[in-house]
This record gives C-alpha cells, sequence and structure tokens, in this order.
C-alpha cells in the first residue's frame, strides 16, 4: 500500500508562486518552497521530484485557471458570434492583480529559457487561435482583434504599459468593435 497523500498540491503550487513573485524562478529552490508552504523538503520532492517538475506543474495550472476563467466569461457572453474572443475580451476588462503579475513577469524569463516550459503555453495558444479562427470562419477582424487583445495584456504582464481604466475601457471598445468585422 502507498503512502496516503496528505499535502495538498495547491498548497505546494501556491507557496511555490510566492517564493517566484519574491526571489524569481532562476532562484527557486525546494527547499525554499517547502519553508514557505510549511513543509518538508521531502514532500516536495516526493510530490513534483525535481524544480523543473514543479516549474512546469506552474504553468500548467496557470493555463488551466487562465482557460476556466476565460471559458466562464465566453459561457456568460450573449455574442451571437466569435464567442471565444468575446470571452476573452470580457474577461481581459479585469486587470490583471498585482500578486499575479509578479509571478508572470518572473515565469515568463523561465519559459523564455526553456522549450519545455513553453510547450504548454504554446500548445494552449494554438488550441485558442485554432478555435477562434473556426468561429470567425475566415473574417479576418477576430484574429487581430485577438493579437490586439493578446498585445494589450502582454504589456500590462510584463509590466511594460499600465492602462488608467478609462483607456483601458475605451481599448477594450475598439477591440470589440475590430472583434466584429467580418470581412474576409
Amino acid at each position: 500500500m502507498g503512502r496516503k497523500k496528505l499535502i495538498d498540491q495547491d498548497r505546494i503550487l501556491d507557496a511555490a508562486e510566492a517564493v517566484v513573485s519574491t526571489v524569481g524562478a532562476a532562484r527557486l529552490t525546494l527547499e525554499g518552497v517547502a519553508r514557505e508552504a510549511g513543509i518538508s523538503k521531502g514532500s516536495v520532492v516526493y510530490d513534483y521530484g525535481s524544480k523543473q517538475a514543479l516549474l512546469e506543474a506552474m504553468v500548467q495550472r496557470a493555463v488551466v485557471r487562465d482557460n476556466a476563467f476565460n471559458d466562464a466569461a465566453a459561457a456568460s457572453c450573449d455574442a451571437p458570434r466569435n464567442r471565444t474572443l468575446h470571452g476573452r475580451i470580457a474577461a481581459a476588462a479585469q486587470p490583471f492583480p498585482d500578486a499575479f503579475r509578479a509571478v508572470a513577469l518572473n515565469i515568463c524569463a523561465a519559459l523564455a529559457q526553456d522549450q519545455d516550459l513553453r510547450s504548454a503555453i504554446q500548445e494552449n495558444q494554438n488550441a485558442v487561435i485554432d478555435h477562434i479562427r473556426e468561429e470567425a470562419d475566415g473574417a479576418r477582424g477576430p484574429m487581430l482583434a485577438y493579437l490586439a487583445l493578446e498585445g494589450l495584456k502582454l504589456l500590462e504582464t510584463l509590466d511594460y504599459h499600465q492602462w488608467s481604466s478609462a483607456e483601458r475601457d475605451v481599448l477594450l471598445g475598439d477591440i470589440r468593435w475590430l472583434a466584429s468585422i467580418n470581412a474576409a
């Protein structure tokens, strides 16, 4: 009979995010995560085995959470066409919290250096883009709107620029307009 799991993996991943937000992904250690979570290093090693596996789990959880957030926005969206895109635009109306930006910025640095970490993001983006293309039915506006939306979010996530609420609302309105262009 195997060891019974007593430690919640979300607790470990939350601790890993806290460590990454303060020291960066490059200086993340299993010991630091264990200390932050209040557990033994052995527990972290048992669940993840390595720093690489822990980083991969963090990225995968971020992808799952982001998709769930965007899917919920799309489900409540009343757009007759391009529901995936309009849901993502609606979801973007809520700027990223400061704590998220710190983690995202540090994870981006790790992603830039590691193809294996990037693969989860690449696969997810490919799926989203394919879905937007299918819903757009040949129209170019929705893809241009998606690119504009992702550019806006990337500028904010990487802390290159923060829009005021009023500017952000106007930009999202323009992106919605662009998404409605149905010319092929």
